[in-house]
């Protein structure tokens, strides 16, 4: 029998373990549950390296309680785990980190209410479903095999919502594109160091320009952006699929342009 390996990501301690022992209870499933983004990313690395990876994630959309929204950027969750931060890292952008690392793992996200732009915000993360907290374990089951055929899964009361917010989202990337686009390279150069997190001074070392050609080249950045800080403008080249620098390695080009 092919078994399906789950772990259920929720930080109430209680749910996690009734979820995981009426999951085991089915002859197929094969389950673990860890409380925290960082500690269910170190299941899936102990399970990668022992030949066993998990097949499906069951995230809680309120893990750590954080506020609604993909804070971290994408690289960003595994990039806390490298440097050993056990910081919050909430549902949506565990999705995002997950989809990064393992891109084989179906992830669906577990949630206490229905929130139309809160599960178009994990359908973009990459999540293949969105599932009430209070369902039925048969539905849940239903929605886990579902997703191992590439299905993606929500509630019928979402569809109309989703739709209408990933039709928004679509608007507001490419009048984000638009604005990306009018920089130039060197402006788009440095626009990835401000994604990257980079100050100042740390963009200049790094692009062999003094810290007043940088500070220039940032307000031209943020003046061509029609935005006035920093964490504006990388929200705004997050929208427009900007990504940071390599910072192991030179600025990455897709398709022969800076992204």
């Amino acid at each position: 029998m092919v078994r399906i390996r789950v772990l259920v990501v929720d930080d109430h301690r209680i749910f996690a373990e009734s979820l995981a022992a009426a999951l085991a209870a089915e002859p197929d499933v094969e389950v673990s549950a860890a409380g925290s983004g960082p500690a269910a990313l170190r299941s899936m690395e102990r399970a990668a390296a022992e030949g066993r990876r998990f097949d499906v994630l069951l995230v809680d959309a309120d893990l750590g309680g954080a506020a609604p929204g993909i804070r971290p950027a994408v690289a960003a969750v595994p990039a806390q785990r490298e440097s050993g931060d056990e910081g919050v890292v909430d549902g949506i952008s565990l999705v995002a980190g997950v989809r990064s690392a393992q891109p084989g793992v179906r992830v669906v996200v577990l949630a206490e209410k229905d929130d139309p732009r809160r599960a178009a915000l994990a359908l973009q993360a990459g999540a293949s479903g969105w599932v009430a907290k209070d369902c039925s374990l048969s539905r849940l089951l239903t929605v886990v095999r579902g997703v191992l055929r590439d299905e993606t899964h929500l509630p019928p009361a979402l569809l109309t919502g989703v739709l209408r917010e990933l039709t928004a989202a679509r608007k507001h990337r490419t009048e984000s594109e638009r604005l990306v686009e009018s920089l130039t390279p060197r402006e788009r150069e440095v626009l990835r160091c401000m994604v990257a997190g980079l100050g100042r001074k740390a963009v200049a070392e790094r692009l062999f320009l003094s810290p007043h050609t940088v500070r220039t080249h940032m307000q031209n950045v943020l003046g061509k952006l029609g935005v006035h800080s920093t964490l504006a403008a990388v929200a705004l080249a997050r929208r427009a699929g900007v990504g940071p620098v390599d910072l192991a390695g030179d600025v990455v080009e897709r398709g022969g342009q800076l992204a």
